[in-house]
């Protein structure tokens, strides 16, 4: 009896390459702009200036955000925070509305896949000749292209590596860095860092970030429904799908299965199927099915952004626009609102003054000439604001506290300063133990910037 042969059973699927064929149309074009706008954004903004400095800088080394001419410190956390919940449900609002359209057409992802995408064309040519490159035995024509290919991308990782690191370390004093071959280690690492993970997700992994690693993916349907804006493709217009020969005599519906929509999709899904997680919304199979259309005299629209609503009860764009204010969308854009404003309200009532008054414990409150009782403090004054300013120093809640120090300091612009201060009562004065006072801090140029803080007076026994 033979023993039985083994067998090899495999869990996950080998990916299949995919090489979108490059496709004209509005969102094509849309999307190009959008390429345009974020990159121009992001590999500009860290070199704009602002009153001498870098107009957008994280400063993890002093602990400063500077944002154009907004000033936060570790205080100012809050700040950040609102800044991340905005950009949240501002997505959960762009995805209730019109589904992954983020994804389709801003996420960096997408951006840089197309960028990435454009590169690979003008070096190894269209889809059917980046096919036929991929397919030749090894040829020095094949490892030329394939060599300069990846050096393009390569340049392109390095650079977007550079400036990301530009937000984080200023931008100029990066560049002299890169002249003098003077980097340090932790810009090498994240320079290197992030130029590899642009490298691999968008020269490499492509749509396998979409499928597999985004989150995003995943959790999207719980802000779909019924009157979401999705990308469909109409089947009872369609089907049965059939040559064009098959369909100019009446025989069938209007798509000629001529398999467009799939090769130029990003994840390489067919939208005929109805909508999967891996659509990213981009309206590529759109563009490529209109132009068919538009070639074989028929009507736009068998592949198009509407909803499931609309396809079922054959609704106008009218009555898709009408649907779109639903009560999911104005709650959204109630507490969007809600907390925009209370964000900007904030910013704009913040006082660019803080104060915290710390008190010598080594110090317990002593007797000093005179008989006058003194307690000595450290004034921990920030000054958030982008001008120096000279500050007045008044007390209170004792009869007789005075200083016995300077009762004006200089602070400069985004600076921190440690000031120490010694404040006395006569004999007598105020309770044994601890009397609370008052240390208030005013700008002699703009008296409406003060800020009070409470502190207390030891009196011994």
């Amino acid at each position: 009896m033979n023993a039985p042969q083994e067998q090899v059973i495999k869990m996950y699927a080998k990916r299949e390459e995919i090489y979108p064929r490059e496709i004209d149309g509005r969102y094509a074009r849309l999307r190009w702009l959008f390429v345009w706008l974020t990159q121009l954004a992001f590999y500009c903004t860290p070199w704009l200036q602002w009153n001498g400095r870098q107009a957008l800088l994280f400063d993890l080394t002093t602990r400063k955000f500077y944002i154009f001419g907004l000033v936060l410190w570790p205080q100012d956390f809050i700040y950040l925070a609102a800044l991340l919940i905005i950009s949240a449900y501002l997505l959960f609002l762009a995805t209730a509305i019109a589904g992954r359209v983020w994804c389709g057409f801003a996420c960096p992802q997408t951006v840089y896949t197309e960028i990435f995408l454009w590169i690979e064309r003008k070096i190894e040519g269209q889809r059917s000749a980046r096919i036929a490159l991929d397919r030749q035995p090894p040829s020095l024509r094949k490892y030329a292209k394939k060599s300069a290919k990846h050096l393009a991308w390569g340049a392109v990782a390095l650079w977007t590596g550079f400036t990301f690191v530009g937000y984080f370390t200023p931008i100029t004093e990066l560049m002299g860095e890169v002249v003098t071959l003077n980097f340090g280690p932790w810009e090498w690492f994240w320079v290197l860092f992030y130029g590899f993970a642009t490298y691999g997700n968008a020269g490499w992994m492509r749509e396998q970030v979409c499928k597999y690693m985004c989150p995003y993916a995943r959790f999207q349907s719980s802000m779909f429904d019924r009157d979401t804006l999705i990308i469909t493709y109409d089947s009872q217009r369609g089907e049965p799908r059939g040559p064009l020969s098959k369909n100019t005599h009446g025989n069938g519906g209007s798509c000629i299965d001529c398999s467009l929509c799939v090769q130029v999709c990003p994840t390489g899904i067919d939208i005929r199927h109805g909508l999967q997680y891996e659509c990213i919304g981009c309206a590529a199979c759109v563009d490529a099915c209109n132009n068919v259309m538009d070639k074989t005299g028929q009507a736009r629209g068998l592949i198009r952004y509407s909803t499931e609503r609309a396809m079922e009860d054959h609704m106008t764009p009218t009555e898709i626009r009408r649907r779109a204010m639903r009560p999911r969308v104005k709650i959204y854009t109630a507490v969007l609102g809600l907390i925009v404003l209370a964000t900007c309200s904030a910013l704009f009532l913040r006082t660019p003054l803080k104060l915290d008054v710390i008190r010598d414990r080594g110090s317990m409150g002593r007797e000093v000439e005179d008989g006058m009782i003194e307690n000595v403090y450290r004034l921990q004054i920030m000054n958030t604001s982008e001008k120096a300013h000279l500050y007045k120093i008044a007390v209170g809640g004792l009869p007789t506290l005075a200083q016995a120090t300077a009762d004006h300091v200089m602070v400069e612009a985004t600076e921190t300063k440690a000031y120490p201060v010694r404040l006395r009562v006569a004999h007598g004065t105020g309770q044994t133990g601890s009397n609370k006072i008052q240390v208030t801090l005013t700008a002699v140029d703009d008296p409406s910037l003060h800020v009070k803080e409470s502190a207390v007076f030891i009196v011994p026994r």
